[in-house]
């Protein structure tokens, strides 16, 4: 355990979440305290490895909502350094209704100034408290991402940043209403910006207590603008690292509902399909039992432009949650359906034509829900098919 609650601390009821930086060489965390039903935020350092780390003595280092802010719901520091000068945002929600996110200024990263508002939503439109907030630089512009509670899904806005002001020109949902959530980004060497989000659980606490763990993280995500600026989300390339023997097949063509693909088997697979049809739903079956008795299938609905994740037979557990996942994916006219999914044990994550994702956790029965298929209520046509299994990331 990297942080623990400190009894009689304002910690003493939880470590919530933050983000580390690099503070001169000594490694830093800023993360939520709370102690009943206040919440602060609080800094601790490390001189090992990231291996223990010491809380700052003169937490907390902000010690409370500004006014007409919830101080019930004030957590989730991300910071950064520009100049001389460290900003942080904080997650909120305004006490008369709407999420919001707050800007702070530092020079030590102990005391900090609040400046103002960052951005304050609207109730009906993107729920009450906005939750783990990230604002970074990216092709020219800045980019805002908040996790919407308690609708649960990731929102972000697109725009300029001068004077220490935000300015939205862009804005649209990063995931919808599936597993994937409070995502942070980082920087790495070579100036990506890269994204790691949190999968929760849609299994009953009893099974999850059974298993003897919860949640999991997701791919990393390569963020980039398109030239209409919504922002876009593509596995990193060096998960090609991962892969096993390749399988490949082109032209593949359906004729009834389903075409079983005896060369592709596996709960840990990537798939990259592309698929053609003027069928009114299209698309892939994975984690398939022989007779189709369990399988998850990942489909376009071609008359409302919908992308989905069909999870209505991915379990005959009967208490196995059945909502679908759902995307907005506007193909234009003669674009094919181009996915990657990666399937790994309990998650399935979905990139499709570099516009949509959408990231789910299925939980199968049968020791034989393994395969994949082809799938549709028409006609389909698929030009491209390939597949690798994916090796473990442990050693040994």
């Amino acid at each position: 355990m990297a942080l623990l609650p400190t009894p009689d601390a304002h910690d003493a009821d939880g470590c919530f979440s933050g983000c580390a930086v690099d503070d001169g060489g000594t490694p830093t965390l800023l993360y939520t305290g709370v102690m009943g039903d206040r919440q602060v935020q609080c800094l601790a350092t490390s001189a090992s490895p990231l291996v223990t780390w010491k809380p700052d003595p003169g937490n907390p280092v902000l010690a409370g909502a500004p006014p007409g802010m919830r101080p019930e719901d004030f957590r989730d520091p991300f910071v950064w350094r520009e100049s001389d000068s460290w900003y942080m945002v904080l997650g909120t929600g305004v006490q008369a209704g709407g999420g919001a996110v707050l800007l702070y200024r530092s020079g030590d990263l102990r005391r900090w100034e609040y400046l103002h508002p960052l951005l304050e939503g609207k109730l009906e439109e993107t729920g009450e408290v906005w939750e783990c907030p990230n604002f970074f630089p990216l092709d020219g512009k800045w980019v805002l991402i908040v996790s919407v509670w308690p609708r649960a899904y990731v929102y972000y806005f697109v725009g300029t940043f001068i004077d220490n002001r935000f300015v939205p020109e862009r804005e649209g949902k990063l995931d919808h209403n599936g597993s994937f959530y409070a995502p942070l980004s980082a920087l790495d060497r070579g100036g990506r910006r890269l994204l790691v989000g949190w999968l929760d659980e849609w299994r009953s606490a009893e099974a999850q207590q059974e298993a003897g763990w919860a949640g999991a993280l997701s791919l990393p995500q390569a963020l980039s603008l398109a030239s209409t600026g919504q922002l876009q989300v593509e596995p990193v390339p060096e998960l090609k690292g991962l892969r096993g023997e390749p399988y490949r097949a082109t032209d593949l063509r359906l004729e009834a509902e389903s075409l079983s693909l005896p060369g592709v088997r596996g709960n840990a697979l990537e798939l990259r399909v592309q698929l053609k049809s003027s069928a009114q739903c299209y698309g892939l079956a994975v984690r398939r039992s022989p007779g189709g008795e369990e399988e998850t299938r990942i489909v376009y609905h071609a008359p409302v432009r919908q992308l989905v994740v069909d999870r209505s037979r991915a379990s005959l557990d009967p208490e196995a949650n059945r909502e679908p996942h759902v995307a907005v994916l506007d193909l234009a006219e003669g674009e094919a359906l181009d996915l990657r999914v990666f399937v790994d044990h309990s998650v399935v994550e979905v990139f499709a034509n570099g516009r949509a994702y959408i990231a789910s956790r299925v939980y199968p029965t049968r020791a034989d829900s393994l395969g994949v298929a082809l799938v549709a209520d028409g006609r389909a046509e698929m030009p491209l098919l390939e597949a690798w299994e994916l090796k473990p990331i442990w050693p040994g």
